[in-house]
């Protein structure tokens, strides 16, 4: 028995941001939207998807930003990714060197933490 991959990420979000989720995750960041089954889809919040790539944000009500955890997603072409997302009026910062990797890290609409990673 073993764990053989992950499924997806769950973000938490507050109430009422599926807009801004869907400007940044969609817009900016370029991963689709899909919907919902039903029956969690009342609960609020927003899916983005493409293949196995998969980020969910969910409402939760007494909503802290996960300022420190982190999804880390590998990338192509990071330095028009990082255009885009700055032109879109996001910080991007950056940490330590990670030995073959270049990263940077930027926060979504609610200050939830990301890391974005393209192999040199």
């Amino acid at each position: 028995m073993r764990i053989e991959a992950l499924h997806h990420v769950q973000l938490a979000m507050p109430a009422g941001g599926e807009g801004a989720a869907r400007r940044f995750y969609a817009d900016v960041l370029g991963i689709p939207e899909v919907a919902k089954p039903p029956h969690l889809a009342a609960r609020g919040g927003c899916w983005f998807e493409r293949g196995p790539l998969r980020v969910h944000l969910g409402v939760e009500q007494d909503f802290r930003a996960a300022t420190k955890a982190h999804p880390a997603f590998l990338v192509t072409d990071l330095p028009m990714l990082l255009a885009r997302i700055e032109a879109a009026g996001f910080r991007v910062t950056q940490d330590a060197p990670l030995e073959g990797y270049t990263r940077r890290y930027v926060t979504d609409p609610f200050g939830n933490r990301l890391e974005l990673m393209e192999p040199d």
